[in-house]
């Protein structure tokens, strides 16, 4: 398979860039932060509870400064989102 072709399937393999998709994004990195899920490169589950306070912090700023301007299911998913990762950032970080 030539690069071309090799990227072309890459991308067919990857989800639409949108969003929701983004804020699942962050909301993966968080969960893998706080060791609820393993690194898929390391294949092992990382602590590092600070990095995930910062994108939470960060995904609430987004919420923040999306305001207004996201759909009744954009806005949905960012409350649901927020609400999920700050009790698995209690449950998993004690903080």
């Amino acid at each position: 398979m030539d690069d071309n072709a090799q990227k072309e399937q890459g991308q067919k393999d990857l989800p639409p860039l949108d969003f929701s998709t983004f804020i699942l994004s962050l909301s993966t990195s968080v969960l893998m932060n706080l060791g609820v899920v393993e690194n898929p490169i390391t294949g092992k589950t990382e602590k590092e509870p600070a990095a995930a306070q910062q994108t939470i912090d960060l995904i609430s700023l987004l919420q923040e400064k999306t305001r207004g301007n996201l759909s009744p299911e954009e806005e949905n998913l960012m409350n649901e989102v927020l609400k999920e990762l700050r009790l698995w950032y209690v449950k998993e970080a004690g903080g």
